[in-house]
């Protein structure tokens, strides 16, 4: 197997970071991401540090953040260890670029994407190391050419690595942004992978790589295609009910935000997923036939 290279897996993060946030800031043409660069004091409970970027009131986006963050640890959280009891009683590092992107326009999906590296050491014994990330589309009001061409550059990604990566990693993707209690996925779907080492490190480290790099490809023609679509207030006012979806799995269900809070992470970069502005609404109904009603078409999963 090859040599397990973290200061290579950092470098790319960090210049993948720099790589999206310029693209994004193009494509929006007005606002540009602030950068809060913070370092834990030796002593916490993790060490390591980050660069959190926030893209606030823009002509595109209403807000987004494009974070990376490189922390290390003597203890793995409880969460964790329950579910990998080899981790127990190593140390660990965990660093990665995680991104959401919340549009002014409904006709804009909000997009997440994520690649991350681990690493749990043991003085006299292997290494535990795998990756993970991905990315997927929530829209409002879907367009099936937009479905379409997210996950063929999804498709397209995969390819060199095997001709059943895809469609491993779009059922994965369906399967966990799914929120039970509602009985829907929380979009359209895209790739998801997670304790990916069952290739060498390079070959894993490759497709990490094309999956950071190839998101601004798979989402900014979309963005291009709908920023300056005409919208009513109703059109905001369902764009903003959905997003109370988006809260909903970030902290009930997902993964990335639980063990950051349990493992005493930086509370504003975890929680920057978050939407400016949302609103719930009791026993909501769309009308029957309307476009609003349309979307729950698509929140299951089907055949890209």
């Amino acid at each position: 197997m090859s040599g397990i290279d973290k200061q290579a897996v950092k470098t790319f993060l960090l210049q993948l970071q720099d790589s999206i946030c310029q693209q994004l800031e193009a494509t929006d043409g007005l606002s540009r991401f602030e950068q809060d660069e913070w370092h834990r004091e030796p002593g916490e409970r993790l060490g390591g540090g980050g660069r959190s970027r926030v893209m606030r009131n823009g002509h595109v986006f209403e807000q987004g953040g494009v974070n990376f963050s490189h922390v290390t640890g003597n203890e793995m959280p409880a969460s964790a260890t329950a579910h990998r009891p080899e981790l127990k009683g190593r140390r660990f590092e965990a660093m990665g670029v995680s991104l959401v992107m919340h549009p002014n326009n409904p006709y804009v999906p909000t997009s997440h994407m994520n690649v991350r590296f681990f690493i749990a050491e043991k003085d006299g014994e292997a290494p535990v190391w795998w990756f993970g990330g991905g990315f997927d589309l929530t829209p409002c009001y879907p367009f099936d050419e937009d479905c379409y061409h997210w996950h063929q550059v999804a498709k397209e990604i995969c390819q060199p690595f095997g001709s059943e990566v895809y469609p491993q990693h779009k059922d994965w993707c369906d399967r966990y942004f799914f929120l039970p209690h509602r009985e829907e996925t929380r979009g359209v779907g895209g790739l998801f992978f997670d304790d990916l080492n069952q290739w060498d490190f390079d070959t894993c480290f490759a497709y990490i790589r094309a999956v950071g790099e190839g998101y601004t490809r798979a989402y900014l023609p979309i963005v291009e295609q709908r920023k300056d679509s005409p919208f009513t207030e109703h059109e905001r006012q369902f764009q903003l009910y959905r997003r109370g979806r988006y809260v909903e799995f970030n902290l009930v269900f997902d993964r990335g935000t639980l063990f950051g809070l349990q493992s005493g992470g930086r509370t504003e970069s975890i929680l920057m997923s978050m939407p400016p502005l949302v609103r719930w609404e009791y026993g909501y109904q769309p009308e029957t036939g309307s476009a609003e009603a349309r979307l729950a078409e698509y929140l299951t999963p089907r055949d890209w």
